[in-house]
């Protein structure tokens, strides 16, 4: 499969993202199924990696920028 340059940014500022996360005890997870619903926007939802409740982005409606800003005021 090939990539454009936009998508490998994309990509690669997503996986930033979940790393960043994983920094401070969050998962950061997006969305794939669904998208478009109510409940859905496509986006990030973070959640605390322990207790497993959500801290942020409920309706996956978060950006990978929104997480890492998130992330870097925890």
């Amino acid at each position: 499969m090939m990539w454009n340059q936009q998508e490998r940014a994309v990509k690669a500022l997503e996986q930033r993202a979940r790393r960043k996360a994983k920094s401070v005890g969050l998962v950061a997870i997006k969305s794939r199924k669904g998208v478009g619903s109510v409940d859905n926007l496509g986006g990030f939802r973070i959640i605390d990696a322990i207790l497993g409740t959500f801290e942020a982005g409920e309706r996956f409606d978060l950006t990978a920028e929104e997480v890492i800003a998130y992330c870097s005021a925890e």
